[in-house]
């Protein structure tokens, strides 16, 4: 079996734990809104990730895990449990664990392993033995639709000619004790080979694995291009092939050491009522919307199942620490190999996956002037015509003397660099998600509409790679002996200790971009 906290979720877990960065509560907790409750103030205090032990509404030991890549208060470790999932120390930061992302891309795929089982076999279940009630689906808001089973899991599915396998990441709400319910759009993987199988008239084969391989779950959220399977990515990011077993019918490969697998399949014609539910741009609407019907005959599970959960909403959670992660990573690595002028790409997480943060490198356009508008519908063109422009509708442009990982900075840049009636560029005809919350209905009909890209650069960075002005702070506008003795003698002063930066983050030094 695999170890280790990116290929083994149990492991993910104890590790969180033994850390601190996890709790386990041994008191019984309601799995309608209670689970939920706590988890939202988990990631609105940066509090441990809560492990459940003792579920009401759920099977003896049966348990449910909120939070699983929350951002954490302990210092100096905010992103520690997104680095977890890829196997990083727990004070790596955007930047390595973007760098991190992207050598997988760029790495030789490792195709899975093939093992004869594995703990998710533990348990096996067909037929009339399928009870979904068991797993103390939690709910996860007063005005949601349903309780929602699969927010934190990954589908499994193959084109009808076996040339391509999607782990993809996508909703399920329980709609009664052997189906769910839940989006397949038609512009996400599981929607395109959902629609292969319909267009055949046969229902689509389908698992789904819950408490997969950390690893697994960022790879599935990963928007990495049509047909390209995300098992050999596991591989390529971890230096190691996962291991999958043979699900129970259709022969579908999952994750050996996954703690939960449905399998069943998605019906062709058959669609049902699924949400409201509060949503990753943190808004609550109050309507659903029908949506293919999820059929499950078999689950297999480890012994005492953890259910890792979500409860989507304002952020950040894992909507923004993993999805909008791996958005982050796919659009660096798509708009350098474009050949842009790109040093790095952030999706911050306060903006909910809405918009894209593009850091332009100040020497690469010192050496290589560039005209704005040309600047700006050469990204919009790589941007908005691939799979991950698809998903985020709005794109900032900042100078790379500006830490764009920093919300703060990018604030400041909004506030004192758009030119109101220049800086918005608008290319309303480009395709996009219909999740959008400021989109019209005639917008989402039609697929398009909302996208924009937004340059926050000064026309002397654009034609001589140059900042005007300099940043008036404590690293610029003091003498190195000055700043020096004020932090050597800070306690002195009376202060306490400092445990973390609460203003501005330490970035490249400005000076090389300041009044060239």
């Amino acid at each position: 079996m695999q170890r280790g906290s990116a290929l083994n979720f149990r492991d993910f877990v104890d590790d969180l734990l033994a850390r601190g960065d996890a709790i386990a509560i041994d008191a019984e907790v309601d799995a309608r809104l209670e689970a939920a409750a706590i988890t939202r103030r988990v990631y609105e205090t940066g509090a441990p990730a809560p492990v459940f032990n003792r579920v009401a509404g759920a099977a003896p030991g049966y348990r449910l895990m909120g939070a699983p890549a929350g951002l954490s208060g302990r210092p100096g470790t905010a992103f520690g449990r997104v680095a977890a999932h890829l196997g990083l120390p727990a004070d790596c930061g955007p930047r390595q664990i973007v760098d991190r992302l992207i050598s997988g891309m760029r790495a030789e795929p490792l195709p899975p392993a093939v093992v004869a089982s594995g703990p998710v076999k533990d348990n096996v279940l067909l037929g009339d033995q399928v009870d979904l009630e068991r797993f103390g689906a939690p709910l996860l808001h007063a005005q949601d639709g349903g309780r929602y089973l699969g927010t934190y899991g990954m589908h499994v599915v193959q084109s009808p000619d076996g040339t391509w396998t999607s782990w993809s990441i996508s909703r399920l709400m329980l709609r009664d004790g052997r189906s769910l319910v839940g989006p397949a759009m038609s512009a996400q993987h599981l929607g395109m080979i959902h629609r292969q199988w319909a267009d055949l008239g046969k229902p689509t084969p389908w698992a789904f694995v819950l408490g997969a391989p950390p690893a697994a779950i960022a790879a599935a959220g990963m928007p990495l291009p049509e047909r390209v399977d995300e098992d050999g990515y596991v591989g390529a990011l971890t230096g190691t092939p996962v291991e999958v077993t043979k699900a129970e019918l259709h022969g579908l490969m999952v994750p050996a050491n996954a703690e939960i697998v449905l399998e069943g399949y998605i019906d062709p014609v058959e669609t049902d009522l699924e949400g409201p539910m509060g949503e990753y741009h943190g808004y609550q609407f109050t309507e659903g919307t029908q949506q293919p019907i999820f059929h499950v005959e078999a689950v297999t599970h480890r012994d005492d199942p953890i259910l890792p959960f979500c409860v989507a909403g304002m952020p950040a959670e894992e909507n923004h620490t993993i999805w909008g992660t791996m958005i982050s990573a796919s659009a660096l690595d798509l708009l350098r190999s474009a050949g842009l002028p790109v040093d790095f790409a952030w999706c911050s997480y306060e903006a909910a996956t809405c918009w894209i943060v593009l850091s332009i490198d100040l020497d690469q356009l010192a050496r290589q002037p560039v005209d704005e508008q040309e600047l700006v519908t050469r990204v919009a063109e790589v941007l908005f015509n691939s799979h991950v422009g698809w998903l985020v509708p709005r794109v900032l442009l900042v100078a790379n003397d500006v830490d764009i990982t920093d919300i703060d900075q990018v604030v400041w840049a909004m506030a004192t660099r758009y030119r109101p009636g220049a800086s918005e560029h608008l290319f309303l005809d480009s395709p996009g998600i219909p999740l959008v919350p400021y989109l019209t209905k005639e917008d989402i009909r039609a697929g398009r509409g909302g996208k924009s890209v937004t340059s926050l650069l000064q026309p002397e960075q654009l034609s001589e790679g140059r900042t005007r002005g300099m940043p008036a702070e404590f690293r610029t506008s003091f003498p190195p002996e000055v700043q020096d003795r004020v932090v050597q003698r800070w306690q002195e002063y009376g202060f306490p200790a400092p445990t973390g930066n609460p203003g501005r983050k330490p970035t490249k030094s400005r000076s090389d971009h300041s009044g060239r």
